[in-house]
This record gives C-alpha cells, sequence and structure tokens, in this order.
C-alpha cells in the first residue's frame, strides 16, 4: 500500500510542477505574500515605524515585542490568502479524473481508495509547502537579528499551524472535488465550506450555551490562531486532525460509492 501512496503522490505533484496554472497561482500568492511582508515591516503604518515613533516620543509602556507582532499579523495574512488559494488547488484533484475519464479507472483498480486519496493529498499538500517556504526564507530573514531572539517554538508551531490548516482545508476540497466534475463549482464549493469554518465562532457566540462552546471548537481560525501564538493547544491539533481525517475518509466512501456503481 506504502508503494502505492508514492507513486500517486508522485504523479499528483509532477502534475502541480507541470500545470501552467498552478505557476499562475504561486506566482500571485509570492507577489501578494511579499508585498504584505515588506508593508508590515517598512510601511508607513509598518512595525518598524511605529517603534521607531515611540522611541522619538519616549514612549516605553507597554513594550512591543516586533517580532512576536509581526509574526503574529503575517502568519495570519497568509493564513487568510490560503482560504483562497487552496480551494484553487485542490478543486482539480478528482475534477481531472473525471474529465479524463480516468476516474472510473482508479475506482476500479486494485488501489485502496484511502491509499490514491492520501497520495493525492500529500502531493497537493507538498506543493504548497513549496509555496510558503521562500517565504518562510524571507520571515527567517527579518527575524534573525532581533534581540531577543524569537523563540523557536513560536515559529515551529506558527508555521506548523499553518501546514495543518492547509492540510485541513485541501483534504475537504478533495472530498468537493470527488463529487463534481467542474473544477469551478469544487472551488466554490469548497470555499464556501472553509469560509463558513474560518468564521463559525462568530455564529457560536450569538447561540451561546453549550452547544455554542462546542461549535466554537470547530473554528478554523480559532485553533489556527491559537497555535500562531506559540500556544501548545493540543485541542487545536486534534481538531486539525480530524478535518484531515475526515476529508480522507468521505473521499474514500465517495469513490468507493462510484466504484459500486460502476459494478
Amino acid at each position: 500500500m506504502l508503494s502505492n501512496i508514492i507513486a500517486i503522490y508522485r504523479k499528483e505533484l509532477q502534475s502541480y510542477f507541470a500545470s501552467p496554472f498552478a505557476y499562475t497561482i504561486a506566482g500571485i500568492f509570492w507577489l501578494l505574500t511579499g508585498y504584505f511582508l515588506v508593508a508590515i515591516l517598512l510601511g508607513e503604518q509598518g512595525i518598524i515605524q511605529q517603534v521607531a515613533v515611540r522611541d522619538q516620543m519616549g514612549i516605553t509602556d507597554p513594550p512591543i515585542d516586533a517580532p512576536y507582532q509581526f509574526l503574529q499579523i503575517y502568519l495570519g495574512i497568509l493564513g487568510s490568502m490560503s482560504l483562497f488559494v487552496l480551494p484553487m488547488l485542490s478543486m482539480g484533484l478528482y475534477t481531472e479524473e473525471r474529465k479524463r475519464g480516468t476516474l472510473e479507472l482508479l475506482a476500479t483498480s486494485p488501489l485502496t481508495n484511502w491509499g490514491v486519496a492520501t497520495g493525492k493529498l500529500l502531493g497537493v499538500l507538498t506543493f504548497y509547502i513549496t509555496l510558503v517556504m521562500p517565504i518562510m526564507g524571507l520571515e527567517a530573514i527579518a527575524v534573525s537579528n532581533t534581540n531577543p531572539p524569537v523563540a523557536p517554538i513560536i515559529l515551529l508551531l506558527g508555521h506548523g499551524g499553518l501546514i495543518l490548516l492547509a492540510a485541513s482545508i485541501l483534504s475537504l476540497g478533495m472530498f468537493i472535488s470527488s463529487l463534481t466534475d467542474s473544477t469551478i463549482l469544487s472551488a466554490i464549493f469548497t470555499f464556501s465550506i472553509v469560509l463558513f469554518l474560518w468564521v463559525i465562532d462568530v455564529v457560536a457566540s450569538n447561540i451561546g450555551g453549550s452547544f455554542g462552546e462546542a461549535l466554537s471548537h470547530l473554528s478554523l481560525l480559532t485553533n489556527y490562531s491559537n497555535l500562531t501564538k506559540g500556544v501548545v493547544d493540543t485541542s487545536s491539533i486534534i481538531v486539525f486532525g480530524s478535518y484531515i481525517i475526515l476529508g480522507v475518509f468521505l473521499t474514500a466512501q465517495s469513490i468507493d460509492a462510484l466504484r459500486f456503481q460502476r459494478s
């Protein structure tokens, strides 16, 4: 099974590196994230300018942890931008198989549905990681000379949270992709579901009570923010893991239903 997952993984990853659309997404993503990085640090309302103004005015209380504040803001922007980028990356995971007529071959092949779904998810997640790796390098340069230095646990949890967030969205998007042969519909439905899960804490606060509290734990934004703050929150990690497993499970069931229809 492992060899099958690796084969699907390599095939999926190669398809992204051979896709002009994927390179277009990467270019736009790098352009926007680079702009926000410069704006947050060097803009007229940027962190460096704010610190300089406070120093000129002799304001020292409360102190500003500029590196930590920068990471908080920038990781928040990366998470928000990923809401738009990730549905576009996941929309073709199974819809393209439908268009090429190869989905039926996958559904009736000896490969397990779990293996196919896992391989596809790992492939698109790896491509997304290649998008954010240059950004992580720029962040490392920006905070490398700070005094005191940024705690490694904050960097690890923040970027680990971004990857977990991406894996959760891609897993749910993969399931939506398995239900339709339209990439546009797949992207729209994935974005709608993810946006709802992003702001579900607002809905939960209006409901209130124990049900509202339980609902708030499903929020992607709340759980992502916990990790970007450097808080070792096992409940947030469990929530993201649950979304990932749920997406893979539902995708496998969707393809299994197609296998049953073809048999």
